[in-house]
């Protein structure tokens, strides 16, 4: 009995504890993703009213590395708590049906959106800008594209660099500088 009860107890901490879920789309859902009509301009007036930054995660069914973001990135504590408290998070399914407005006001599919945006891997984080322009969609209104998934400590940067708003002078400091500096501040055992 013992030897089974230690067996048991080796599998459940070999599991990761953060699992996410998969909807009926295939997709990774958390807590924090914002269930919205996806109505961007809608969405970016609640986000404002909020105090929030609105980011667009674009995902698909079988993603491995959207899998890795989930399950190895978003559980760090500094991400979850940006994205819980700083920011408003909306999935897009890059091969989805589902109708969207874009901030340019055009009604779209999601897949026909990501077409119109450019966007080629998934995991893809498109982050939006604190005033949005009506005239823009939100590719070209964002601050900041970051495609593919990183590791804890990139997205931990990206997503400190845009809530604090670094992307307005980066005369002096870029993302991979600031990035930069942020490895070698860091005492956390993150390298990268």
């Amino acid at each position: 009995m013992t030897r089974i009860l230690t067996v048991l107890g080796a599998l459940l901490l070999a599991m990761p504890l953060w699992a996410t879920t998969l909807g009926d789309d295939g997709l990774h859902k958390e807590s924090w993703f914002r269930e919205t009509f996806k109505d961007l301009p809608e969405d970016f007036a609640e986000a404002v009213a909020e105090g929030r930054r609105v980011v667009l995660i674009v995902e698909q069914r079988g993603c491995s590395y959207c899998r890795d973001m989930h399950e190895k990135t978003f559980p760090d504590p500094r991400i979850k708590a940006l994205l819980e408290n700083n920011y408003y998070p909306i999935q897009i399914n890059l091969h989805g049906d589902i109708e969207i407005v874009d901030t340019d006001g055009e009604t779209l599919s999601e897949k026909a959106a990501t077409r119109k945006w450019g966007v080629l891997f998934t995991p893809t984080m498109i982050f939006l800008p604190t005033e949005m322009d009506p005239e823009l969609s939100a590719a070209r209104q964002a601050v900041a594209v970051m495609p593919g998934a990183f590791s804890p400590g990139t997205t931990l940067d990206m997503f400190t660099w845009v809530f604090e708003e670094r992307y307005l002078d980066q005369s002096e400091e870029d993302f991979q500088r600031y990035h930069a500096r942020q490895i070698r501040e860091r005492d956390d055992g993150f390298t990268d």
